[in-house]
This record gives C-alpha cells, sequence and structure tokens, in this order.
C-alpha cells in the first residue's frame, strides 16, 4: 500500500518571517530543499544541507545532511539528501533542522516539522500552506551598497 501521509515543515527565515511548506513524507531532503528555496522565491542554485546543530559549529552536527554526499565529495558520516526520505529526517513533529543553503551567502533556515496529515485528492504537492512576511532578495542589489 503506498504511503499516503505528508509532513508539514515550518521554515523559518531571520525569525519572524517563514513559510509553511507541506510535502508528503516519501520525498526526499531535496525535495523538501527544492520547496523551501521555492517558497521564499530564490532560485534553487547551490549546494545545501540540514544539521542537527542549529546554531554555531553546524558542520560538526551529529545529524549532516548534504548535496556533496551525493557528488561523492562529503565528509564521512555526512548523508545523502537524495536519498533520505523525509519520514527517515524528520520522524516526529516538533524535530527542527538548520537548512544552510549557498555556503557562500550562507542563508540560514530554522526548519520545524510541525504537523502529519494525509494527502489531498487533486493536490499537487510541494505546497507552501502559509506565507508570512515578505522574502528578501537572494542576490541583494549591490549597486545600494556602492552609493558615495
Amino acid at each position: 500500500m503506498a504511503d499516503t501521509s505528508t509532513r508539514l515543515f515550518r521554515a523559518s527565515l531571520r525569525g519572524r518571517l517563514y513559510r509553511d511548506v507541506e510535502l508528503p513524507s516519501s520525498r526526499s531532503l531535496e525535495d523538501l530543499a527544492a520547496a523551501i528555496v521555492g517558497a521564499f522565491g530564490f532560485d534553487f542554485d547551490h549546494a545545501f544541507g540540514f544539521y542537527s546543530n542549529l546554531t554555531g559549529r553546524y558542520h560538526e552536527a551529529e545529524e549532516r545532511y548534504e548535496l556533496f554526499a551525493d557528488m561523492g565529495e562529503a565528509d564521512e558520516g555526512v548523508r545523502s539528501v537524495r536519498r533520505t526520505k523525509l519520514g527517515t529526517a524528520f520522524p516526529m513533529v516538533g524535530k527542527t533542522m538548520l537548512f544552510l543553503f549557498d555556503y557562500g551567502d550562507e542563508w540560514q533556515f530554522k526548519v520545524e516539522l510541525i504537523g502529519l496529515g494525509q494527502k489531498k485528492p487533486g493536490a499537487s504537492y510541494p505546497r507552501v500552506v502559509k506565507q508570512v512576511g515578505q522574502a528578501p532578495p537572494q542576490y541583494p542589489d549591490l549597486d545600494d551598497d556602492e552609493e558615495g
């Protein structure tokens, strides 16, 4: 029997700015990353990872999932984002991880599993179910900083 469960995530950027995104539990962490980046209007054009350390030295986190693992370039102990299912990485409501997108600009999203559900007939996933706050530009206009 097919898994019809879904997972509802809150991806927060800078505190009060967030998006609630729902995906089937059988999808991968890579799918979640793409959904979050898309929900904030960013281009999905950089490497990324998920880490159990929310602050500080994320690269020393006990749980680390990185795109580099799928490219054969990750450190020992780093797991795949393409092969790791959402139900494995986020088994229980309340589980929180740091989603780091673009290691250069270091966009840091706090991602929390806030609910479990069931697929709705006719709905397409991933789907953004709530948006709070206006997303910043992914690439701020550099001309603004150089005036003077």
